[in-house]
C-alpha cells in the first residue's frame, strides 16, 4: 500500500526501528508486527485499540478459529464488534 494515510500510520515504528534490532527473537519481532497491525486497523477503523484487543483476548478463546465465517466477526471493520469498542464520533 503506498498512500498518506497508510505511510502517517507507520511513522512512530519507522522511527523506533533501530530499537527493534535489538529483538531476541525473530518470533518476538513476527509477535511485535502483528500486534502493531491490528492497533493500526483498529485505530483506522475508528476502534479503540485497548478496548478492541480486550474484547479479542475475552471472546477468540471461545471460538472456533477454523470457521472462517465466526472469525469475521471479529475483524476490526465487522458490524458485529461492540458499540464499547468503538470511538464515538466526533459532530
Amino acid at each position: 500500500m503506498d498512500n498518506n494515510r497508510a505511510e502517517r500510520a507507520i511513522k512512530p515504528f519507522v522511527l523506533g526501528r533501530k530499537n527493534w534490532l535489538f529483538s531476541n527473537t525473530a518470533k518476538g519481532a513476527k509477535s511485535s508486527a502483528l500486534i502493531y497491525s491490528v492497533v493500526e486497523t483498529s485505530k483506522a477503523n475508528n476502534l479503540n485499540p485497548y478496548a478492541y484487543l480486550k474484547y479479542l483476548f475475552e471472546e477468540l478463546p471461545n471460538v472456533d478459529l477454523t470457521d472462517s465465517n465466526a472469525v469475521k466477526k471479529y475483524l476490526p471493520w465487522s458490524d458485529y464488534i461492540p458499540e464499547g469498542c468503538r470511538i464515538p464520533s466526533k459532530k
